[in-house]
Order: structure tokens, then C-alpha cells, then sequence
């Protein structure tokens, strides 16, 4: 499913249009990127976690050519699914 899907599935469910079923899911989608840009976690209970982790800088090989190279540090979305999502999917 991609996000057009998704948009699609959410106005159908809960009779909205198209527009503002976009605007529901993308709203949901920029408030979750907002809390992680602020280093908040977010936890949707049943769902999962979404969190930030900082990646420091590290020394890595390019490998097309075999030579070393700098990483920079970054940070890194992370999502660990709740145990009641997990036993869906399975």
C-alpha cells in the first residue's frame, strides 16, 4: 500500500472526502516528523513506537572505488512495533 492507497482507504472508512482524508494522513505524518525532529518520542498505544537515535560519525569504505571515507553523524528515525501489531502481522 502506498500513500495514495492509504489516503484512498481512509476516506472510504470514515466516509471523507479525498481532500480532507489527505489532510487527515498528512497531518499525522508531519506531527510525527515534528516530534521526532524535536527528539520527542511518539507512542501510539497498540501500534508502536517511533523514536530518534543519534548515529555518531564513523569511517566507512566507498565500494566502487575501496576507499576510505567520513560519515558524518546523523540521526536516525527508528520504529519498534507494539506487541499487539506484531501478533496481527503474524
Amino acid at each position: 500500500m502506498n500513500k495514495t492507497e492509504l489516503i484512498k482507504k481512509v476516506a472510504a472508512e470514515n466516509g471523507l472526502s479525498l481532500i480532507k482524508a489527505t489532510a487527515v494522513v498528512n497531518s499525522v505524518f508531519a506531527s510525527i516528523e515534528d516530534s521526532l525532529a524535536a527528539r520527542e518520542p511518539v507512542s501510539i498505544f497498540g501500534f508502536g513506537n517511533f523514536s530518534c537515535r543519534h548515529r555518531g560519525a564513523r569511517e566507512g569504505i566507498n565500494p566502487a572505488t575501496g576507499k576510505a571515507i567520513k560519515i558524518k553523524a546523523s540521526n536516525t528515525p527508528v520504529f519498534k512495533a507494539a506487541k499487539a501489531f506484531k501478533d496481527k502481522v503474524n
